[in-house]
């Protein structure tokens, strides 16, 4: 069993700058990808970021590429997302997801796991 609990969230005015974090429980997070998902009130939880066990594997939605970052250190169990110049359109509850291959964090296939969420509200 995997625990994921995101920190991080909160209230950014646009144009600024915002970094969540994702802790995950035990060893095998180290071996699992981790991805970050979004959704916004009435809308679908939809795909932000993914990266690979190892970290040399990233992907983005067109949403986001060029202004958010995924990246982690599994020294820590930790996955980041570094979000650059947000916008209103990004203000949404961001969920954690961890699982053992990208396509199951990507597709949200069964088998991975997800956190609690943590609140972004981008509003000046």
């Amino acid at each position: 069993q995997v625990q994921l609990v995101e920190s991080g969230g909160g209230l950014v005015q646009p144009g600024g700058s915002l970094r969540l974090s994702c802790v995950g429980s035990g060893r095998t997070v180290s071996n699992y990808a981790m991805g970050w998902f979004r959704q916004a009130p009435g809308k679908e939880r939809e795909f932000v970021a993914l990266i690979s066990s190892s970290g040399d594997i990233t992907e983005y939605s067109d949403s986001v590429k060029g202004r958010f970052t995924i990246s982690r250190d599994n020294a820590k169990y930790t996955s980041y997302l570094q979000m650059e110049n947000v916008k209103p359109e990004d203000t949404a509850v961001y969920y954690c997801n961890a699982g053992p291959t990208a396509r199951v964090v990507r597709h949200r296939y069964d088998g991975s796991y997800w956190g609690q969420g943590t609140q972004v509200t981008v509003s000046s």
